[in-house]
């Protein structure tokens, strides 16, 4: 195959979102995100087939194809399996090529990367398995304020006076939420009191393992501009987001494939 027409493909098939990435020799073509809904499968499916859509590339024409996530051993295709923390720090890299700490702010789990100077994974960290630790403590939050998950981080930035959060466990921060409101805590407030307890649990990753610039701020969480701001804080550091910080393990993958393929790895 002419090597300006070779096509690769990275899947990354998350716990609330199955991403995709295709990429040829030298750009981006096209990427696609849905809802999983808990059928890693059919969204895989669906996923691949509205990006090659888009990027007018048919399956055959692909190259390779690098899956990761929780749900990768679920591929409906035939796929090379890769960690997520390894195409996280070959996307981020790839974007970011200064970055030396990378933070994954997902549904389940927060984690820490520290890459060397080369790019190579150091050591990782995450977070305890607990709704506190991941993005889905913003997702039950919003249920309980009655708002959209986007409107958290502009309504945060608002907050003269955050809510200090006296708990690190999920069910019983949901409960003090409740009081809270009750209390007549502003809704800005109280978002802003969970973004600095998001962010002080990635911090401590992040001091453990030894704090070093450039610091990326990737997955959901880099969508949340009161989360970033919160992170960035925390840290005393100008954390970078990617433009969409979603796609950066998807990207990695594809851009492993690539690798792969011609040898460089």
């Amino acid at each position: 195959m002419n090597g300006y027409r070779a096509y690769y493909v990275g899947v990354d098939m998350g716990s609330a979102f199955v991403k995709a990435v295709l990429i040829n020799r030298k750009q981006i073509m096209a990427h696609e995100i849905l809802s999983s809904g808990g059928h890693y499968k059919e969204t895989a499916r669906k996923v691949l087939d509205q990006m090659l859509s888009k990027g007018r590339v048919n399956f055959a024409e692909l190259s390779g194809i690098v899956v990761t996530g929780i749900g990768a051993e679920s591929a409906p295709f035939q796929a090379r399996q890769i960690s997520d923390i390894s195409c996280q720090a070959a996307g981020c890299r790839s974007l970011f090529p200064s970055v030396r700490i990378v933070i994954d702010i997902g549904g389940q789990f927060t984690r820490a990367v520290k890459l060397t100077p080369q790019g190579k994974i150091a050591n990782f960290l995450m977070s305890e398995k607990c709704a506190t630790g991941s993005g889905r403590f913003l997702q039950v939050i919003a249920r309980i304020l009655r708002i959209n998950v986007e409107d958290i981080g502009p309504l945060s930035l608002k907050s003269q006076s955050p809510v200090e959060f006296s708990t690190n466990c999920a069910v019983f921060a949901e409960s003090e939420t409740i009081s809270r409101i009750a209390e007549g805590a502003r809704m800005e407030d109280i978002l802003a009191g969970v973004h600095r307890a998001l962010a002080a649990k990635a911090a401590v990753l992040v001091k453990r393992l030894g704090m070093e610039r450039d610091v990326v701020l990737t997955g959901g969480g880099g969508e949340d501009s009161g989360l970033v701001s919160a992170v960035s804080e925390a840290l005393e550091v100008d954390v970078l987001v990617p433009e969409q910080p979603q796609l950066t393990a998807a990207l990695g993958a594809a851009l492993l494939a690539k690798e792969e393929k011609s040898g460089t790895r």
